[in-house]
């Protein structure tokens, strides 16, 4: 590993081309040559000094980033690539969006669409290896699938990037060059949840046994969830995210203490990375691992919490798409809802409001006219209720959603409606 200043890098970078491609090329639609590919650290970890260099440098050039924030160029030349779209490619002019399942996105990057570059935000080194800190995720998957081809590992290194360990580790002498800078990081400050979030949680928390193993991200519900559970006892962690609600867990005695928390990538509060620094008990893991069906399934009582935009009366949840247009992907949905279901004593939950505040209208839809995201879920909990789901047949289902999980404003058009589906 070279440290190099910015113009160093700049100047290094300019010469970076495209590698020849084995396979098709996503961006085939293009009407030009979209130059060469370069994976950074996504969500909230995105090395944005490294990325400056890499905009400067390059004319053209596809940036893959999962879920990437804000900021990210949308200039002519950039074409955005994702597997999970974030508020930052949302909009973006030339988003590429590559329809996957999060466990499977690694598999993409190692032989189907490898990086030319791969653009690294870590916590110095300790003892010879770096640390990926808060965003493991794809990325040690890009990394090999980069070197493969004999393309370029770039690392900036931020001294206020909390260490962490499991797959965050990776040694000095892959990184061909880095520069190092010192910036705190995004940081989310928990919420308080509203009134309904705190329904939905405490129907969720209701349906959770001491020493369950639990999946959640962050928002109001999942924290309003994991606030609620402040009365259990050996619970565990495998989930591919995590955020505060984990630390107060952790601080009352809720957590198993002799059992590690695995996650792939986190975003919280600056006391989260101060307590995840040089945490043993933290492991980050790679996506494969952490959203691997099978071994979700052998966690002990896993229990799954998602949420979606909408659910249909035959189970069928769309968390990806509005009016067509792609919102976000699959993300870990399938891989979690899957893994829980096939745990013995696993449960997994969609959990939403029953009512859709900014577009007026009920998130229990007769039928959904988007593509699926996910089904065969245990239960949809909303603040009016929980429908259970699993091993029963579609008319209870679409009995159990319109009685127990529907607005009120709502049900009878439902009722109507399921009879016409053949529901009622």
């Amino acid at each position: 590993m070279r440290i190099v200043s910015v113009d160093e890098l700049t100047r290094h970078l300019s010469g970076l081309t495209l590698s020849a491609q084995t396979h098709e090329n996503p961006n085939a639609h293009l009407d030009h040559d979209p130059g060469p590919r370069v994976v950074v650290s996504g969500n909230m970890a995105v090395a944005w000094e490294g990325l400056e260099c890499v905009d400067r440098a390059l004319e053209r050039y596809i940036l893959h980033a999962l879920n990437a924030p804000p900021g990210i160029p949308t200039r002519e030349g950039v074409t955005a690539e994702t597997c999970f779209v974030g508020a930052g490619m949302r909009k973006h002019p030339a988003l590429s969006y590559v329809p996957s399942r999060l466990s499977l996105v690694p598999v993409l990057l190692e032989r189907v669409i490898p990086a030319d570059l791969v653009l690294l935000h870590c916590a110095p080194p300790r003892d010879g290896m770096l640390s990926l800190g808060i965003e493991v995720n794809i990325l040690p998957a890009a990394i090999e699938g980069c070197r493969r081809r004999s393309g370029r590992i770039i690392a900036v290194i931020n001294d206020q990037m909390p260490y962490t360990y499991g797959d965050a580790q990776i040694p000095e002498s892959i990184i061909d060059l880095a520069i190092e800078v010192s910036r705190p990081l995004p940081t989310h400050a928990p919420l308080t949840p509203d009134e309904d979030s705190m329904t939905i949680g405490q129907r969720v928390a209701a349906r959770v046994a001491d020493g369950s193993t639990l999946q959640m991200g962050i928002g109001g519900v999942p924290d309003a969830t994991l606030a609620a559970l402040t009365g259990r006892t050996g619970l565990r962690v495998w989930t591919e995210m995590f955020s505060d609600g984990v630390l107060d867990l952790d601080r009352i005695g809720a957590l198993d203490p002799h059992h590690p928390l695995t996650t792939s990538f986190l975003f919280g509060s600056q006391e989260l990375y101060d307590w995840v620094d040089g945490n043993h008990r933290v492991r980050m893991m790679r996506t494969e691992h952490t959203n691997d069906p099978g071994l979700i399934a052998q966690q002990r009582l896993m229990v799954s919490v998602n949420t979606a935009l909408e659910v249909d009366l035959f189970g069928q949840a769309n968390a990806s798409r509005i009016n067509a247009r792609i919102f976000s992907g699959f993300g870990g949905q399938t891989d979690f809802i899957v893994g829980a279901i096939h745990c013995p004593g696993g449960q997994s939950f969609i959990a939403l409001r029953s009512w859709h505040p900014k577009a007026d209208v009920s998130t229990i839809v007769p039928l959904l006219d988007e593509p699926v995201t996910s089904f065969q879920q245990s239960a949809i909990v909303t603040e009016q209720g929980v429908a259970e789901l699993f091993g029963y047949s579609q008319q209870a289902q679409a009995r159990h959603l319109i009685r127990d999980a529907a607005h009120p404003r709502v049900k009878d058009e439902l009722w109507e409606e399921a009879r016409e589906l053949g529901l009622a």
